[in-house]
């Protein structure tokens, strides 16, 4: 299945019930850290591209299937 096209706030938000929390924010771009160390790093655009899309889900620790459950 494809990857769906996402805004960054919604991104953050299916994070979120992944256990992270914001930690920081510098200008559109939302720093992201999970108890158990993991970070990632949002930018908070109306639509994040496929590229940038997979490496966040790569950053989190997350399979691209774990991903699509919670959209």
């Amino acid at each position: 299945m494809k990857l769906p096209r996402l805004s960054g706030s919604k991104v953050v938000k299916l994070l979120s019930k992944q256990g992270f929390e914001i930690i920081r924010q510098k200008g559109s771009h939302i720093f992201l850290r999970h108890s158990d160390g993991r970070i990632t790093v949002v930018p908070n655009h109306k639509e994040i591209d496929k590229g940038t899309l997979r490496e966040i889900i790569r950053q989190a620790g997350l399979t691209r299937d774990e991903f699509l459950e919670l959209v």
